[in-house]
Formats: structure tokens, sequence, C-alpha cells
């Protein structure tokens, strides 16, 4: 049996990792093929995916946080080929690693490539993918607006501290939404398409959702009488508090249409658009889990 192929691709940032070192070796003298290419600059990641496909590697890692995650997992899915994705958390929020349940210890992380991937989907924003959530309105300026510096020393909680700052520029934005069975429109807050749960540095905006049903969970915040304390409740605490009042809906597709602009962020990637349509796109990638993972259904 031909020996297992392992690409780890890790963001530069990590590179002096102890621990992650620790791990890989740890790995390879358990008798695994495992190559370590580290990023530099945008762009890297992609091609990184492309050269490990084309070695024959049968399983690549992603080591960094929730955009390298995103990159690579985005760039298997348009390589081809039936490879398997493994998480290496490493980044300020790891909101899908969490969610997930994939330990943060590098050592725990890479046991898991021990465990039978399970074939997951991933939303799909226009050409864009995402693996965990798509986010829109004042909670995505948040996410891209907080410093590298300020996460790096406060971790997620960084995400809250810049939202108590920001509060003077919170404003309402305007849209409709449209999927199968399901109509709304009208002004929000905050809005969250789920292919996970929690996005922002462990909010959590789509409680229910799942990897593996074929579906996206729609979370819509529509703007209150109370703004800053509506999006205070959201900051400190996800969608936990705000059930009353927010709209939900589980859909292979939702249509979004915002005439003013909508500024998203998927899984770190700022995008605006005024209409797009995103969509669950079922089973696209084989990803190793927990297996008792709260994001997968069972099957």
């Amino acid at each position: 049996m031909a020996e297992r192929k392992v690409l780890l691709i890790l963001h530069g940032k990590q590179a002096a990792n102890d621990e992650v070192r620790a791990a890989v070796h740890a790995r390879r003298d358990a008798g695994m093929d495992l190559t370590v290419r580290v990023t530099w600059e945008s762009g890297d990641a992609r091609r990184l995916v492309q050269e490990g496909l084309a070695a024959g590697c049968q399983t690549l890692i992603a080591g960094g946080g929730d955009g390298t995650l995103r990159e690579v997992a985005e760039a298997m899915v348009q390589g081809g080929g039936d490879a398997s994705l493994a998480l290496l958390p490493l980044g300020t929020a790891n909101d899908f690693a969490r969610a997930a349940g994939v330990p943060l210890e590098p050592d725990q992380a890479l046991a898991l490539l021990d465990t039978p991937p399970r074939a997951i989907d991933l939303g799909e924003a226009d050409d864009h993918l995402f693996l965990n959530m798509a986010t829109g309105g004042f909670g995505s300026r948040i996410t891209a607006n907080t410093p590298e510096d300020l996460k790096k020393v406060l971790g997620g909680a960084a995400y809250f501290l810049t939202g108590l700052s920001r509060f003077s520029e919170v404003h309402s934005a305007f849209g409709r939404f449209r999927g199968p069975d399901f109509a709304w429109e009208g002004e929000f807050l905050a809005l969250g398409i789920g292919n996970g749960r929690q996005a922002g540095g462990g909010h959590t905006l789509c409680p229910q959702a799942v990897v593996n049903d074929g579906l996206l969970d729609l979370c819509i915040i529509p703007a209150p009488q109370d703004v800053v304390g509506t999006l205070a409740t959201l900051l400190s605490g996800g969608i936990l508090g705000l059930e009353t009042v927010s709209v939900s809906a589980r859909l292979p597709w939702v249509e979004v249409e915002a005439p003013e602009g909508l500024d998203l962020n998927l899984d770190g990637e700022p995008m605006e658009s005024a209409r797009l349509r995103i969509a669950a796109r079922a089973r696209a990638l084989r990803v190793h889990l927990p297996v008792h993972s709260p994001l997968l259904r069972a099957e």
C-alpha cells in the first residue's frame, strides 16, 4: 500500500511555532510522509494547494486562521480530485474549528488525521467559496477593521473591543432576501449566512447549522429602535438573547439584494455587492472532523 502523502500549508506567522514543529515531528516519527510549506504573501496558499494536488498528496492541512482555511478549502475544490482537508487552527478566532470541536492544541488537532474524513458542504457566493459563514452589515466591518496587533494581544476579545469603539458608526442597511418558500425585506443591522455557526471571534449567529445537510442557515437581525443595545447584545453573545427578534431560515440558496450595496465578509475575505446569490454546494469537500462534531448531522 502506497504511503500516504500529507502537505501542511502553514501561515507564515506560525513558521516559528514550537508546538507546531513538535507536532509535525511526532507525526513524522510515527511514519507519516508530512511535508510543510509556508505562505509568505497573498496567493501563496492557493499556489501551494495546486502544487500539493499535482504531487499526489492525499491530504492537505490548513495551518492558520479562518482565512487560511477558507483559501485552502476553496483552492482544493476548484482544483478537483479527492484529497481530504485537515484543520490546524492557529488564528485569533478559529470560529469554524471551535464550533466543529477541533482541538486548538497542534498535536491533538493533527491526531484527527487518523479520523476518516466526512464529506461536508461549502457556501458559494457568486464565484467565491467559503467554509464557515458569510456575514454582512455592521458586524462584518468590525471583523474587517480589527487590527492584527490587537488580535494578537487580546485574541477573540479584540473584535468585541473594536465593536465598542465603533458604536458611533452604527447604521442599518436595507435588503431584500428571497429563497425557496422564503421572502423578507427591510432594514437590518446584521446578517449571517452560515455553513458553520459562529463568526467574528465566537459570536453565534446560526446556532443550529450543520455542515452536511445541503443547506445554509440564514439569520437576519432586523434594525430595532434600540440599535446600540441590540448591537451590544450581539457582540457579547451572538444571537443568544435576540432569538425573539431575529429572522431565520434554512435554505439551499438565498438571493440578496441591497440597493445601496452590502459589505460582506466570507471567512475573512471582504466582498461588496448590491445583488448576489449565495448557495450551498453539497458534499463539496472531505474534511477530518471529530466523530461527534456538533457540526455533523448523523447519517
